[in-house]
């Protein structure tokens, strides 16, 4: 009988996930599996897939993250606040999405966070950035690489 399939750097790990925010409430939940390449530095915030390192199937993880360690600082050049008559009609509601190019010529997505007294605000921070946030991940898969996948170092195929 083959050993038991543990998780190390080369194995197609299947996983799913709670995400907590920062007043412990559930800010994202996943009971289908998402995929990732462990050891490809891909996918995964580095403290969990350093945690699941040895797990087997089944195992799990409760994994605090510090915002260097997960979305990052909240970084207020990224907010920004104008006139509400300088904002189109469309884009003048709480959670409204606006994307705009920057002067690297990249697509950022800004979300309105708020409106008030003649103002408009749009910020393209995560919104978790600045938050110390909670993952509680288990394995539900495990399998090799194929050899296109480590040379690659991502998925090209599926977990099965």
């Amino acid at each position: 009988m083959a050993g038991r399939m543990v998780i190390t750097k080369g194995k197609v790990v299947s996983l799913t996930y709670t995400l907590r925010d920062g007043r412990g409430e559930i800010f994202e939940h996943t009971d289908v599996p998402i995929s990732y390449l462990h050891g490809s530095g891909e996918g995964l915030f580095e403290k969990i897939e350093n945690a699941l390192e040895g797990l087997e199937v089944g195992g799990s993880v409760d994994i605090e993250l510090t915002p260097a360690e997960g979305f990052g600082e909240h970084d207020p050049a990224l907010t920004f606040t104008d006139d509400i008559a300088n904002v189109p009609p469309e884009y003048q509601h709480v959670g409204a999405e606006v994307e705009a190019e920057n002067e690297q010529g990249e697509t950022v997505r800004f979300v309105v966070t708020a409106i008030a007294d003649g103002k408009l605000t749009v910020d393209a921070n995560h919104p978790l950035a600045g938050q110390t946030v909670r993952f509680a991940v288990t394995v539900q898969a495990i399998r090799d690489a194929t050899p296109e996948e480590q040379r690659l170092g991502q998925l090209t195929s599926p977990l099965h």
